[in-house]
């Protein structure tokens, strides 16, 4: 079993950068499989991930190349080009895969399976599977859970869908749909959520009219390639953001960050919590905002997150519990309930490791309460959860003693080279097996 083990006494400075945005990556490799013309990403995660998606999108039919590292080139096959792919469709880790591509799939004229590893195949796909099913879809999932069937041949139709639960990725999947349905297809949300997949919409020429959490998309009759260029994915710069929160003795900067509003709630969680943050150097990657991010040393505080933060920052949580542990006094999270249903359930497995390390917390139905304090050494399993994973990593900057953090393979699903760039930063780990 890969393990990190982590050493105390070590701080971070400099400037890096983060591998590309992986929601940004798996969306222009789809969107580039049904346009016409010949996609060019540049800034590609290469990440377990993402090369899922890649792999899906050949075994449909589509060619892609990757010249160079970071670039690919998709030849679209237009929107009603894709073919059976006379297997299943193995999405690995990839949950963002399997249900955009669920939506994808739902209105094509052969049968698809998407299966995935042993994560993955715990994961819900219900909370999918229902809006499509409504639309026409014909989808069957085991208990709720993959292997997802998918008959072809379905017509769809256009629906008004009020999302019960904010969730990008079952928004996505409906607006993937509803590219191939009759009519209009409207999503409404209770709380904003990432809006990769209306932008990158817009840029392949897909009519989608997005306000104040409704979205509306319009059925296209082409999609005409584009070039992406994928900016640094900020999930990943969140784990170096509390890094030099917590560890760091000057400023230290990450550049070429995409801070899509709709992602950047991890930033204003911390300010609240007292970190200096400054956004400098704003530019744009195609429909996405970049900006590097400057992080200044300061002692954080405890401090209740509001809950209309929560979708904006899901997958930054387990880096926010760390800035908690190291932050003077108590930090309540609710409202999060969503987390126990990632790759692993975020809010019991973070608990156990912030017990293992000696940091006071109250498990919660949708979230956790912490007591910041001194952090110890101990054993922590991340139970195959990369985000798990990374964060204690940086709760070693705060340790007292080694921490070693068990099951650390699939970090590689979503950061490649995570461990060289935190030893470059100054963090001080090693790998072991």
């Amino acid at each position: 079993m890969a393990r990190y083990i982590v050493e105390p006494g070590a701080a971070v400075a400099g400037r890096l950068r983060v591998p590309g945005d992986k929601s940004i990556s798996h969306r222009a490799l789809m969107f580039g499989a049904l346009a016409a013309g010949t996609t060019r990403v540049t800034g590609f995660l290469e990440g377990e991930d993402c090369l899922s998606t890649l792999k899906a999108v050949a075994s449909l039919g589509v060619t892609v190349e990757r010249p160079v590292p970071g670039e690919v080139r998709v030849e679209g096959v237009g929107l009603r080009g894709l073919r059976d792919p006379g297997g299943v469709l193995d999405m690995g880790n990839a949950g963002t895969a399997m249900r955009l591509f669920m939506g994808l799939l739902a209105a094509q004229p052969f049968d698809s399976e998407l299966v995935g590893d042993a994560s993955l195949m715990r994961r819900p796909m219900e909370r999918v599977a229902k809006p499509l099913r409504s639309m026409g879809a014909v989808i069957e999932t085991q208990d709720g859970r993959p292997p997802v069937r998918i008959r072809g041949g379905a017509t769809l139709s256009g629906i008004h869908y009020d999302m019960p639960v904010a969730s990008a990725q079952v928004k996505s999947a409906v607006m993937l749909a509803g590219m191939y349905a009759e009519g209009e297809t409207t999503v409404v949300e209770p709380a904003i959520t990432r809006d990769h997949t209306e932008r990158m919409m817009q840029t392949f020429g897909v009519e989608v009219v997005a306000r104040g959490g409704k979205v509306t998309v319009r059925p296209p009759g082409r999609l005409e390639a584009a070039d992406i260029a994928v900016p640094g994915d900020f999930s990943s710069a969140a784990f170096f953001i509390v890094a030099a929160c917590i560890g760091a003795r000057e400023p230290m900067v990450i550049e070429g960050v995409g801070v899509n509003p709709t992602r950047t709630g991890l930033l204003e969680m911390l300010a609240l919590m007292g970190a200096d943050l400054r956004l400098v150097n704003h530019r744009t990657a195609g429909a996405e905002p970049v900006a590097d991010i400057e992080i200044r040393p300061a002692q954080l505080r405890g401090a209740r997150i509001p809950e209309r933060l929560v979708p904006l920052a899901i997958d930054e949580f387990p880096a926010l519990f760390v800035a908690a542990a190291c932050a003077e006094g108590e930090t309540l999270v609710t409202g999060a309930e969503e987390l126990r249903v990632k790759e692993s359930d975020r809010i019991a497995v973070m608990a156990r490791g912030l017990d293992a390390v000696g940091v006071r917390n109250e498990v919660l139905p949708d979230g956790l309460r912490i007591e910041g304090g001194p952090i110890g050494g101990g054993v922590v399993d991340s139970h195959g959860d990369h985000r798990i994973a990374m964060s204690f990593a940086v709760a070693g900057l705060r340790a007292s003693a080694p921490i070693e953090i068990l099951d650390v393979a699939n970090v590689a699903t979503s950061f490649p080279g995570f461990a060289d760039l935190a030893r470059g930063a100054g963090i001080r780990l090693r790998e072991a097996d």
